[in-house]
């Protein structure tokens, strides 16, 4: 018996672009064979175990997965490690917690999903589809597109091209026809592109899914009626010249449509449904080649749904009302607790009875707590949230309003809010109401100025204050702090050259503020040596030293004193004298150096970081 093999591969041959959906289905499908097509749903982040649905490809759940592995995952934002390029994204469907299949393509030809499918009917034409994106950021550049052809039988059938980087889900997938005789197939995807940077993608809601010609049944999907009439003629309505001997089976729902039952003996075109007592009813029918394909769901479609609305002759309503409301039937309104019978002729002509058990309670008091985040910093946005609501009956619809009665938005909280006077009505499931008024005021700027441009000699403190809007909290100078601690008021720098001092801000409230002053240090050099000395003890001239200015001067990095015939008397280095007595005494090894004139040479660094040599001669006198 003939039998189609189709096999989702990753692997390196190169095919051209035929476009998103290649002879696609252009009537009504059947019921989608691949039960686990969306791959479930589940709470965890990742499927636990391994589903065995990649032979070629190792199953991972240490994410993102690497090349040539690959994970089921119900949101790629959940993993602390996704790679910088990747999207952050959940499955392609309504559940929050839906999974999808991620791959991180391997360079070599591998297995990536594999399903066979028994039981399909010759002559018949199926749809087989996947949702596919490409994992990459649309703003990253340099990385691979993914490339999928679809297979049957080893043999390509439709190619996707490159899958853009458009952080969008696309369908992808074709139509094709069994053979005589056939009713097995392996499906199959291969991805073209080269293995390398990028080539990821996400797959969901893989399908196979029978196809037929156009079923629908006739009229509008859905109409009314009204009660009495015991019947409704249904029409199934068929385009199109796929089945040469149709079969038709029309089914009920008694769930909204959450399952069908058959009708027995209803397989002509034309069904006089039965349609009592009032209520709401929908039918469908199913659709196959011929009577025997009709018992097997892998070889029928599934025609539209219609709904029929029967109108009854009587209603009885209890309802509940709040003081001051009113409760409308047809022309009639009424405002007060009651029985009440009417009549109603509806748009169809119906003449219905409407019994009204009305009670109108007492508007109750509803209090509601606010939590108001006013604007700081200058900001023009502040917040809303409800925090509490008591009284009336619950479930609450909340709104926002402002002066003009502008709608804001649903008070779900926080909600942001301009600056203005605003209203948060509250009407619980009577109608009963409250408004809870609040406002939104405008907030000053935090600002911060140091004054004018200074100059200071090189070494000479400068007093830095800070005139500030609100009270400073946090003080962050740049690009040296001051040499008391950063909060003290006013600052003190020891600048050591030129340049912009600039301070960050920050308020008690969280405000930050920048501003900056330039500071012209002039280099004054406060160096001077002397050129005699005296070292007799006398608390006058008794060591040979520069004089220095502090902070002028960071260090002395060397300073030497030679006698005339350059035998060296004395030496210091990384040094600074801390006295009158602090330098050279006048003494060569412990003993009294003979008077007359030495060498001296001193290399000094200052504060701004420039090093000077200084040079002379000294005489020393007893």
């Amino acid at each position: 018996m003939p039998r189609l093999l189709i096999v989702f591969l990753f692997g390196l041959t190169q095919v051209g672009q035929l476009g998103l959906l290649a002879q696609s289905c252009t009537g009504n499908l059947g019921e989608n064979i691949f039960a686990e097509g969306d791959f479930g749903s589940g709470t965890a982040n990742l499927l636990a175990t391994d589903p065995g649905i990649a032979p070629g490809y190792i199953y991972t759940t240490v994410v993102p997965p690497e090349d040539g592995f690959y994970t089921i995952t119900n949101n790629t934002a959940a993993w602390p490690g996704l790679f910088p390029s990747w999207l952050r994204i959940g499955d392609r469907s309504t559940d929050p917690n839906g999974y999808m299949m991620v791959v991180n393509a391997s360079f070599d030809t591998g297995l990536f999903y594999e399903q066979e499918i028994n039981g399909l009917c010759d002559n018949t034409t199926y749809l087989f589809s996947a949702d596919v994106i490409n994992l990459i950021r649309s703003s990253v550049t340099g990385h691979i597109a993914p490339n999928i052809s679809f297979l049957i039988d080893g043999v390509e059938q439709f190619t996707t091209g490159n899958i853009p980087q458009s952080e969008l889900w696309d369908n992808y997938g074709f139509a094709f026809t069994t053979l005589p005789g056939q009713n097995s197939v392996v499906l199959s995807l291969r991805n073209n592109a080269p293995g390398g940077i990028g080539n990821d993608l996400a797959l969901d809601n893989i399908s196979f899914r029978p196809c037929g010609p156009i079923a629908r049944v006739a009229g509008p999907s859905q109409f009314g009626i009204c009660e009495g009439q015991t019947s409704v003629e249904l029409v199934a309505a068929i385009s199109g010249e796929q089945f040469d001997d149709p079969a038709i089976q029309w089914q009920q729902s008694f769930d909204n449509g959450q399952s069908w039952q058959n009708i027995v003996g209803a397989n002509d075109p034309i069904l006089n449904a039965t349609v009592l007592p009032a209520d709401a009813y929908r039918f469908r029918y199913l659709l196959a080649n011929n009577p025997f394909n009709l018992l097997s769901a892998l070889c029928r479609v599934v025609s539209t749904e219609i709904i029929v609305d029967v109108i009854p002759r009587e209603v009885f309503i209890s309802d509940t009302i709040c003081e001051g409301g009113t409760y409308l039937i047809g022309n009639s309104s009424y405002t007060a607790t009651g029985l009440y019978r009417d009549s109603l002729v509806s748009s169809l002509n119906c003449d219905s009875i409407v019994n009204l058990d009305l009670v109108v309670l007492s508007q109750p008091e509803i209090n509601v707590s606010l939590d108001i985040d006013q604007p700081v910093c200058g900001d023009d946005l502040g917040a809303v949230t409800i925090t509490e609501i008591t009284g009336g009956n619950p479930p609450y619809l909340t709104l926002i309003a402002g002066e003009l009665s502008d709608t804001i938005g649903l008070a779900l909280g926080p909600v942001s809010t301009p600056i203005g006077n605003y209203g948060v009505f509250v009407t619980d499931r009577f109608g009963c109401s409250a408004v809870a008024p609040f406002s939104i005021q405008a907030s000053a700027p935090f600002d911060v100025d140091l004054g004018p441009d200074r100059s200071v000699r090189l070494g000479e403190e400068l007093a830095i204050d800070v005139d500030a809007s609100a009270p400073v909290a946090n003080f962050n100078w740049s690009p040296f702090s001051p040499s008391c601690p950063n909060d003290c008021l006013p600052a003190i720098f020891n600048p050591p050259g030129s340049g912009f001092l600039t301070l960050i801000a920050e308020s008690e409230d969280g405000c930050l503020a920048t501003d900056s002053v330039f500071i012209e240090v002039r280099p004054l050099r406060q160096v001077y040596v002397p050129n005699a000395f005296s070292p007799n003890n006398d608390g006058v001239n008794d060591a040979f030293a520069p004089i220095i200015i502090q902070p002028n001067v960071s260090s002395i990095l060397r300073f030497e004193v030679y006698d005339r015939w350059g035998n060296q008397v004395y030496a210091q280095a990384d040094w600074l004298p801390r006295g009158i007595s602090d330098g050279w005494d006048g003494q060569i090894r412990g003993k009294l150096a003979p008077t007359g004139v030495y060498v001296y040479q001193a290399e000094v660094l200052f504060l701004d970081g420039e090093v000077l040599i200084y040079k002379g001669d000294v005489q020393l006198l007893r």
